[in-house]
């Protein structure tokens, strides 16, 4: 909205430039045509900000640098060529001095902005990106992959009020969605179909603030949906929030931080240590001839050595050990009666 209003303030400012020198006859000569040329030069501006509507930071800052340094170029070789024009023969040396300031600024300039576009992936201009980054809330952003959308925890976790920085769902993470809710497998599509509900209670929660990021730099283009997110932690200088093992390593290889909801969820489970006891609803039988098998309500499993005739039954146990594995942990116990 706030861009359409200075669109609009734009065209009615030139057209108001246009209404007054048509109004003020006599004060400049052809003033119809310079009217003209100022209303539509307006309008041409604005339909070409409508028209392109993904904007590089990088290229504008090319752009801006490079007609900067064209200048100040222009400006010292002139001054440089200037006794020598002074003191030379040639006839109309001020119609010379405006052709070739004009051709030096032109061909400066374009050098410039070329020289800057081929070689802007090799450093960054330090003003505007210190400036953008101010939009960011928190330490870092934190960029949200698909499984950790379709997952669902995460919408709990911010519900707790846990995480005060800007979420970013990438544009290429919601097509990835909706390409798994309109499969043809019925459960990718119930899984799509939960990650675009959970998507639409982050949007909700007014705890958080969720930021859907459309923008592709020219190195995510052809690259696979889990470096693209690398990627864009990286420009954001943010951290990847998933739960996928490989996307994990990826990111750790490039040196993006990351937020593992796994490991957030095995350091949250109760430490149990050797001799305290439990009472396990023995579920199943175990590997061992005498085992029993139960779970803990966080999915936990306890596996009850002399258990394995009270399937179905609840039995007090107390910890031998407890084995943590990438699966999850395990926890090992000695039967020691019925409940």
């Amino acid at each position: 909205m706030a861009l359409w209003v200075l669109r609009a303030l734009f065209l009615l400012i030139a057209f108001g430039a246009g209404i007054s020198m048509v109004t003020q006859p006599g004060e400049l000569k052809n003033e119809y045509a310079y009217a003209m040329f100022l209303i539509s030069g307006a309008v041409g501006i604005v339909a070409l900000d409508v028209l392109i509507r993904r904007k590089s930071i990088e290229v504008i800052s090319c752009v801006y640098f490079g007609v900067a340094i064209g200048m100040f170029l222009t400006y010292v070789i002139g001054v440089a060529i200037d006794p020598i024009l002074t003191y030379s023969n040639v006839e109309n040396k001020e119609q010379y001095r405006g052709i070739l300031s004009l051709v030096l600024f032109i061909s400066l300039c374009y050098v410039c902005i070329s020289f800057l576009l081929q070689t802007r992936h090799d450093f960054r201009f330090v003003i505007p990106y210190v400036e953008f980054s101010k939009e960011f809330k928190g330490i870092r952003p934190l960029v949200l992959d698909t499984s950790v959308i379709i997952d669902g925890r995460i919408a709990e976790m911010v519900s707790t009020n846990l995480f005060d920085g800007q979420l970013i769902v990438p544009q290429f993470v919601i097509s990835e969605l909706q390409a798994i809710a309109d499969s043809g497998d019925k459960m990718k599509r119930t899984r799509g179909r939960r990650g675009l509900d959970i998507l639409r209670q982050l949007q909700d929660d007014k705890s958080v603030d969720v930021v859907i990021h459309s923008r592709e730099t020219e190195e995510m283009q052809s690259q696979p949906v889990d470096m693209k997110l690398v990627l864009l932690a990286q420009e954001l200088n943010g951290k990847v929030v998933t739960g996928d093992f490989n996307l994990n390593k990826v990111a750790d290889l490039n040196g993006v931080p990351v937020v593992n909801l796994n490991e957030i969820a095995n350091t949250l489970k109760p430490v149990y240590l050797p001799g305290e006891n439990l009472e396990i609803r023995v579920v199943k039988a175990g590997e061992g001839d005498a085992q029993g098998v139960g779970y803990l309500d966080d999915g936990t499993m306890i596996v009850v050595e002399g258990a394995r005739d009270y399937v179905n039954e609840t039995v007090r146990c107390s910890v031998t050990s407890v084995l943590q594995t990438s699966a999850g942990r395990m926890i090992f116990t000695a039967f020691e009666e019925v409940r």
